[in-house]
Parts: structure tokens; sequence; C-alpha cells
């Protein structure tokens, strides 16, 4: 089996995220859009069991899936998932001193994130996830095209 490319391609992929980050979220540093990200991931992930984690950073782009579970507390509780305003409050609790995480850092998170995922691998997983992940990961798009598989 050949290397999968978001391993053999980990810099190139990691860019255009980033870049997609930073705009979708007007930004101005990959600083402040890898911030909002890890926030946006950390706030998933406190929501799943270890064994569902992994199975959602499994169809994650490389460097996303190691900063999904960096630092990772996996013995706490999941916590329930809550109503969207609340969930964009945790995030910008991330590094609350140098957190500069605009109120659509879960939508931008998702936009850039499912362009750079397999769609199929993605919905089998968040299948299986508790309720609200969907509706955590949905993104709405006037065209699909959007947010297309980018790189494979």
């Amino acid at each position: 089996m050949p290397m999968p490319w978001t391993y053999r391609h980990a810099s190139k992929e990691w860019r255009a995220i980033l870049d997609d980050l930073r705009d979708r979220m007007d930004l101005t540093s990959d600083n402040t859009a890898y911030t909002a990200m890890d926030g946006v991931l950390q706030v998933f992930r406190r929501r799943l069991t270890a064994q569902q984690g992994l199975n959602f950073a499994s169809v994650l782009p490389a460097i996303p899936r190691a900063v999904f579970v960096a630092g990772w507390q996996v013995h706490l509780p999941p916590l329930p998932f809550a109503e969207r305003a609340a969930l964009v409050r945790e995030v910008k609790k991330v590094r609350q001193n140098h957190n500069l995480t605009p109120d659509n850092a879960i939508e931008a998170t998702a936009w850039s994130l499912r362009r750079y995922t397999n769609k199929a691998d993605l919905a089998r997983v968040l299948a299986t996830l508790p309720e609200g992940a969907v509706e955590f990961w949905h993104v709405d798009v006037a065209d699909p095209r959007e947010i297309e598989q980018r790189i494979f």
C-alpha cells in the first residue's frame, strides 16, 4: 500500500488548511488560525469518549489529527453538546489571553476541514458519535463545490 497522501504531503496540506482558516475567519496570522482550530477541536473532543475521538481523528488530515489528540485528558468523562453560542464561548476560552477567535470559528473550521477530508468517511464516523456531533460539523453552503475535497 502506498503512503497516504496526508502523510507524504502534510506540510502542503497544512499550509492550505491554515490559509483557508485565516481567510474564512478574517484573521491575520497562522497563530490565530491555529488557536481557533485547536479550540474548536478541543471543544468537540470534550464531548467524546477516547474511542469515539480516535475514530473521528482517523478521518482527519495528518496535522489536524495530531492537534486533535495532543494533550487530551482521556480520563475525563464526555460533556454533552450544548447550544452553538455556548460552544463558541468555550472555544474562545482556549488560551484565553492569546485568543482572537471570531464567532464563526466552529463553522469556519468545519468548512475548512471538510475540504480536506473524505466526505463518506467523515459522514460514517459522525453518524456513530453522540447526538450533536453531526450538527457541530454541519456547514451551510450555497454551492456544494465550496467544500469539495481539495487534496486526495
